[in-house]
């Protein structure tokens, strides 16, 4: 819910009252100078006063004074030091050059200073967010202005804060603001300060951003809910007391001494849950909650097993974020049950240190900041170790490309969790593998991993992780990583940490190794892709490479990937198709029904119209229906009309979904020859089905003398590169000696 500003206490002249505000900050956070403080608010007030007087062009319709002791405020009740305080207030002043650094250095300290810098720096990210006015220029300088700012927070993470707080008061001082500023605003706070708020754990931020934004944003799904909740909430009040009532007793029966609350559900959160799950708000379980808050982590499951007794739990609706932390290490139980009246009921068990962890995220560290004595800074260091990480990667990789690329996988939340086999949790990307893995605990890991197991079985290098997982390394003597590694068709690494890893240990080796190497690499590709008509003083003056071998020494030590000098060849060899191409006639594309710009797969070539009754855009869940002489009419899922079809006549209903436009294919001849053995098609087939390949044709031939098998098949592939993985696979598979493209001069 969007939280209400508390006023600050002011004097008969409206003036602010500091000795009121200074104590009512000192209940919430020790203050070990509240004399500095004092000082910079009166500074920052005259400042404001100075700049008002003389009609400073910064000057505007929000007072910087009072927006600096709202910073202070929100800071204090992230229990942050003096120095964050005292440069949360003279901050604004400093943005709006209504003083500079140099005074503040030698007014309030170097230490503040050095923050009100680092939070200047920060504000660089605050650039249009508007997709229309994009360029590649500016996206560059975005990913160098996301740099800054993981520098800084690096630096001193309190900066992050400060920056956090500051953007609060920005999306709370926006509403009496014109249309184009809400928005503006709200799609930076959104897209940027509301999940950092998340990764750094300081939930009840991240939910007030996440709120304001979505009003902005989605004005009128968000009073849709917010009139949804405001009907109910009488009611709900009355239920929730009658609920905690029962609960403390029970607790108090049990020994548990706990500090029961109900829980307002949050606006984005439940159209979130909404859209995520394609449901009514009335199906949203959690909008009736309550939070137990015990003394003992043995405590919570002793409640647990209280709540349970007392109430049905709805099965899938059990969360154990105590033994599974999520990724910013946010700790809980949940559970929905069937309460009192037959409604549901949601319920949060935690302790008294994990609800300020949740709430406070690395905060609730910052008192164990710099001390070794107590094992809490552990939890404060593990927040901010991605931060490090990125950093560390885009020093090896050395350019802002590779930086981008790790920015897009570290700040998306679709990641998969593992354990180690001591029982550890680590985080990686999806669609991670065991070599990813592998360089993710530990760099040398990685260069000594020969084999893996997952769940205590034999898995390949290449072999896709899932949560849950463990995950053993197996490790050989000699230290090394194989050059097959770095081929993208392999799919041995998938994440730019492992790749750059691996690049920077061949980039160390002798260039007479890496030009053989590369050499064997470039020259059996080309051979297997029938491309091996390439010329190369061609090709190196295409890429732009001084010689032949240096060619083979930048494919050779990763510099160059090998699939680009494919790509590049064949530009060179088939010089009238383009690089996508495989074949000059396609075969027809995949069938898929069409309306204007919009592609449904799955009706074939029939014609088909979207219905008017319900207007379905893509996105919505959507279903078809068979109508007579029209095709196929495509309504939403919960569209009446729709239902009501479904009734008279559910044999006409279809699946339809939503695509992107179908994939052009080209028929290839691959030829496979491999050592016979029982199942050797079956193998192949199965490769081709899980790749998703159409097979045209295929035929196989033993020859007994030397029991070897030859097969050709006709396969249907959108461009060179999948051609190129599919080769891979297939030469992967057990008995099969080589593997090849056929060309059309040398079919039988």
């Amino acid at each position: 819910m969007v939280q209400v500003r508390a006023e600050h206490p002011v004097n008969r002249d409206g003036r602010v009252n500091l000795d009121a505000w200074i104590e009512r900050i000192e209940a919430r956070v020790p203050l070990n100078k509240p004399a500095q403080l004092r000082d910079a608010c009166e500074w920052a007030e005259r400042l404001e006063q100075e700049a008002l007087a003389a009609e400073n062009v910064w000057a505007s319709g929000t007072s910087s004074y009072r927006t600096g002791l709202e910073m202070a405020e929100i800071l204090a009740d992230l229990k942050l030091d003096q120095d964050s305080l005292v440069a949360a207030v003279i901050y604004r002043a400093v943005r709006e050059r209504k003083t500079d650094l140099a005074a503040v250095r030698e007014r309030l300290g170097p230490s503040v200073a050095a923050l009100v810098d680092g939070v200047q720096r920060m504000a660089a990210i605050s650039v249009s967010q508007n997709p229309a006015k994009a360029t590649a220029f500016s996206a560059q300088s975005q990913v160098e202005n996301l740099r800054k700012m993981l520098v800084t927070m690096v630096d001193d993470v309190r900066v992050a804060l400060i920056k956090l707080a500051e953007r609060t008061c920005a999306i709370r001082a926006v509403k009496d603001a014109s249309e184009e500023k809400r928005y503006r605003v709200a799609r930076e706070v959104f897209d940027i300060y509301a999940p950092l708020a998340h990764r750094l754990g300081i939930g009840h931020i991240k939910w007030e951003l996440e709120d304001l934004s979505f009003r902005y944003l989605e004005p009128v799904q968000y009073k849709q809910i917010a009139k949804l909740l405001d009907e109910r909430r009488l009611d709900r009040q009355q239920y929730i007391d009658a609920v905690m009532a029962q609960l403390r007793a029970e607790l108090e029966d049990a020994g548990i001494h706990a500090d029961i609350t109900g829980r307002a559900k949050h606006i984005y959160s439940i159209w979130r849950k909404m859209n995520r799950k394609g449901i009514e708000f009335s199906q949203v379980y959690d909008v009736r909650a309550v939070r137990i808050l015990v003394p003992q982590v043995r405590d919570c499951y002793t409640a647990l097993g209280i709540v349970h007794s007392l109430w049905r739990h709805i099965p899938n609706e059990f969360d154990d974020y105590i033994a599974n932390p999520k990724e910013n290490g946010y700790r809980s139980l949940h559970t929905a049950v069937i309460g009192p009246e037959g409604k549901v009921l949601e319920v949060q068990i935690r302790t008294q240190a994990m609800h300020e962890e949740a709430e406070l995220g690395v905060c609730a560290h910052w008192r164990y900041k710099g001390t070794d004595l107590n094992q809490s800074s552990d939890a404060y260091e593990d927040k901010i170790a991605w931060l490090r990480q990125v950093l560390e990667w885009h020093e090896e990789m050395g350019d802002i490309g590779g930086l981008a690329e790790q920015l897009r996988v570290d700040f998306e939340p679709d990641r998969i969790y593992l354990f180690t086999p001591d029982g550890h949790v680590l985080d990686v990307p999806k669609g991670a593998t065991p070599l990813d893995f592998a360089y993710r605990v530990h760099t040398e890991i990685g260069h000594s991993c020969r084999g893996a197991k997952v769940n205590g079985r034999i898995v390949p290098l290449n072999y896709i992780l899932q949560t849950g997982e463990q995950v053993e390394i197996i490790t050989g003597k000699q230290s090394g990583p194989s050059r097959d590694w770095l081929n993208s068709n392999l799919g041995y690494v998938n994440t730019p940490r492992a790749r750059a890893k691996i690049q920077h240990w061949f980039k160390a080796q002798a260039r007479e190794q890496n030009v053989q190497a590369g050499k064997l690499m470039l020259e059996r590709e080309l051979t297997r892709l029938a491309l091996n008509g390439a010329d190369y003083a061609q090709l190196i003056e295409r890429l732009g490479i001084n010689s032949q071998e240096d060619l083979f020494a930048a494919v050779g030590s990763g510099d160059v990937r090998l699939a680009h000098v494919v790509n590049v060849a064949q530009q060179l060899v088939e010089p009238e198709r383009n690089s996508e191409q495989l074949e000059l006639i396609p075969r027809r594309p995949s069938k898929a029904g069409r309306r204007g710009d919009v592609y449904i797969q799955g009706v074939g070539n029939l014609l088909t119209q979207l219905a008017g009754c319900c207007q379905p855009v893509p996105g919505d869940p959507i279903v078809g229906y068979i109508t007579l002489g029209r095709g196929v009419t495509v309504h939403r899922a919960d569209c009446a009309t729709a239902m009501q079809l479904q009734e008279r006549g559910s044999e006409r209903m279809i699946e339809v979904n939503w695509g992107g436009k179908p994939v052009q294919t080209y028929p290839v001849e691959i030829f496979i020859r491999a050592y016979d053995r029982s199942g050797l098609l079956r193998d192949v087939s199965q490769l081709l089905a899980n790749e998703k390949i159409n097979v045209l044709e295929v035929s196989t031939r033993t020859n007994k003398e030397d029991n070897c098998a030859d097969m050709l098949l006709t396969v249907e592939v959108p461009n060179l590169g999948m051609l190129g993985r599919l080769l891979a696979r297939i030469g992967q598979l057990p008995n099969v000696i080589e593997v090849w493209r056929n060309r059309q001069e040398n079919r039988a």
